[in-house]
């Protein structure tokens, strides 16, 4: 039995069927042999940033189309303000709005509706590329 943990991912979106949607495409590891992903998951901005900044996460899911405080507005907050800010990943409405989350600082983007291939392929991507840099 592997006793390597899996990366823990934070997922934000206000609407609980999309983060449901988001689970569902990535799936409960990165490849086959893979360690679990560990999700925490919230439906606040005050959530996200206190778990940010209390460390310990590899990826920040963050929902663009969020009531009240937004994903994009949100990632670009915690890239200017949490030190040694994990990677962002913004889910978008369309794909006419990637201009915008590069503006977010933004490491992925991927635009609704949400194909399960390109979602977990950008999620190891992003994964891989922080696990080689640190």
């Amino acid at each position: 039995m592997s006793t390597a943990t899996g990366p823990r991912i934070l997922l934000y979106s206000d609407d609980v069927d999309a983060r449901a949607q988001v689970r569902l495409a990535v799936g409960r590891r990165l490849r086959h042999d893979a360690p679990e992903i560990e999700w925490l998951e919230v439906a606040t901005a005050p959530a996200v940033i206190a778990s940010t900044e209390a460390g310990g996460l590899d990826l920040l899911i963050l929902d663009g189309e969020a009531d009240k405080v937004g994903g994009m507005g949100l990632a670009r907050q915690l890239k200017d303000e949490v030190y040694a800010c994990p990677p962002t990943l913004v889910l978008t409405g369309r794909p006419q709005d990637a201009w915008l989350a590069s503006w977010s600082h933004a490491d992925a983007v991927v635009s609704r509706p949400l194909d399960p291939i390109e979602l977990q392929a950008a999620v190891a991507a992003v994964l891989e590329t922080r696990a080689v840099a640190g």
